[in-house]
């Protein structure tokens, strides 16, 4: 069975409805070889969808040494958590070396906290004229901004600009407590945005709640929403098969699902927003 692919906005591509993030075995240093399989395997598997970031180790050198002449078969997206024009130009440069590159399909402005970053960001020799140039220059062909904390900083950043892409959190716990779901989500719809899910397992926390059996129902919750592709890290080559497995066959949640979900994080709502492994 082939990944069914959605739209990614109003870029016009069309995404896997699972991608491969670069968390988990990406995320890490002196593991070419692991992270080389992973990669591979995600292509041979049908995955479109290919994330990093400047922050995340070495994981652009990873993809750097991996694709090789495989670059063309993918939608390739990174970040860049500098707030001023010149760290992220300077990051550009670093990212394009790294992935052995001339550009980037998607460039995004990394995790946005406070307004004090948004007024940085946006304002005189901020981070975003560099963003702004680098697409001008075809160094990167669309422009997309990420936010894990505050939904009220990533609706000033959606509504100050025209980004292509929104990263957020995608998960039974999201609505509970700052939801991005709720708060953010329908105005990126509005503008055209490419909504692009995180956090589909809160990084690994689920599977250590003794009732939960099987990561497929949150799969199956991030897809029910109006997403164009789930990011999902893995650690191992049998990770991403599970996941290409919940992808290949997932079926829309039950509103019964989707409660029993909810109300099973409830609990640790605020929590799991925040959790690092």
């Amino acid at each position: 069975m082939e990944i069914e692919k959605r739209k990614l906005g109003k870029t016009g591509e069309e995404v896997t409805i699972l991608g491969l993030g670069g968390e988990g075995i990406l995320r890490t240093y002196g593991h070419e070889k692991e992270a080389s399989d992973l990669i591979n395997s995600a292509i041979d598997l049908g995955i479109n969808y290919f994330d990093c970031a400047r922050a995340y180790s070495d994981s652009e050198s990873y993809y750097g040494l991996a694709l090789k002449e495989r670059r063309d078969e993918i939608f390739l997206a990174s970040k860049s958590h500098a707030r001023d024009k010149e760290g992220a130009l300077s990051h550009l440069r670093q990212t394009l070396e790294n992935m052995k590159t001339d550009h980037l399909d998607l460039w995004q402005v990394h995790d946005v906290q406070t307004n004090g970053d948004v007024e940085t960001i946006f304002g005189p020799d901020g981070a975003l004229e560099a963003f702004i140039e680098a697409k001008e220059e075809g160094l990167v062909r669309f422009i997309g901004v990420t936010g894990h904390h505050d939904p009220d900083v990533i609706r000033e950043c959606i509504e100050r600009f025209d980004f292509d892409t929104l990263l957020i959190p995608v998960n039974p716990a999201e609505p509970s407590y700052k939801s991005f779901l709720e708060d953010v989500m329908p105005l990126a719809l509005k503008k055209g945005m490419g909504v692009i899910g995180m956090k589909v397992y809160l990084k690994g926390f689920v599977k250590k709640l003794p009732h939960v059996t099987s990561l497929e129902p949150f799969f199956r919750f991030a897809l029910m929403h109006p997403i164009s592709t789930a990011v999902i890290g893995c650690d191992t080559l049998a990770q991403l098969e599970e996941n290409v497995r919940f992808a290949c066959a997932h079926m829309p949640i039950t509103e019964e699902e989707n409660r029993g979900l909810v109300d099973t994080l409830f609990p640790y709502s605020r929590k799991l927003m925040y959790y690092k492994p």
